[in-house]
């Protein structure tokens, strides 16, 4: 795994570029999406999202193709940025959990951005988001979950958890698994992205901002789809096939 840098100057310069960006993401969303139809405002957050990407060096690297049909995208999660990543790919609506909301910049973009919270411990709140979920998968829209529930270092998987899945069940949409990872240019795992552990936003940012360039790959499996009458052993199954999944893809 190499770490090759960049030179302090750069990284200051390419640190101002990304905040004032992020800035800028604010200024939109206070000011200009209120007017914005649902379309054009999921065609700014593409746009942005790329852009992001861009000034953190990053190459957007896909494989595959997501299904005509919406539906419901399972991914692995390794960082904060993957839900830039992921938006790189379409704009997509997140379920996240609630403290994401208390985060500088991100958080107040969050809140504007279809995110769907979810409280921790709350199995009443949990019911209710999930039948949100189950209405907008119907709707037609993208929703995207990391079934994980946290990050890793993308060197490994956590389990997934099935009930982040059940709405597509309900809904009668499938589910495609999104294998994340990144790289650097000679095609090397990199740990810099990685928010996880002990590791600050700050310390994330920064650490991403030393690379010279990395490659966000987003690999795109096959759908899978369960009978809403399948019940928990249903559930568990599609877990299960989209964890593994994933885990062929990056680790095998």
């Amino acid at each position: 795994m190499t770490r090759a840098s960049t030179p302090k100057l750069r990284r200051f310069v390419r640190g101002a570029r990304i905040i004032f960006h992020l800035l800028c993401g604010l200024c939109w969303i206070s000011i200009a999406f209120p007017f914005f139809s649902v379309k054009r405002r999921r065609w700014v957050r593409y746009r942005w999202s790329r852009e992001l990407l861009a000034l953190f060096a990053f190459q957007l690297k896909i494989t595959g193709a997501l299904p005509d049909t919406p539906g419901l995208i399972a991914a692995n999660h390794v960082s904060w940025i993957d839900i830039f990543a992921m938006n790189a790919l379409t704009p997509v609506a997140f379920v996240s959990k609630d403290d994401v909301i208390h985060w500088p910049i991100i958080g107040t973009l969050a809140r504007h951005n279809e995110t769907i919270f979810l409280q921790r411990g709350s199995r009443g709140h949990a019911h209710t988001i999930g039948r949100e979920m189950a209405e907008r998968l119907q709707s037609g829209n993208w929703l995207a979950v990391f079934p994980e529930g946290t990050t890793t270092d993308g060197t490994h998987l956590h389990p997934f958890h099935g009930a982040l899945l059940q709405p597509a069940i309900d809904a009668g949409v499938a589910v495609t698994p999104v294998s994340l990872s990144y790289e650097d240019t000679h095609g090397n795992r990199s740990l810099l992205p990685a928010y996880a552990g002990d590791t600050s936003l700050w310390e994330s940012f920064c650490a991403m901002l030393s690379a010279r360039q990395l490659v966000v790959h987003l690999q795109i499996g096959t759908p899978v789809s369960i009978e809403p009458d399948s019940g928990n052993r249903g559930r568990k199954a599609l877990a299960h096939t989209l964890h593994e999944q994933i885990r062929t893809t990056l680790y095998s």
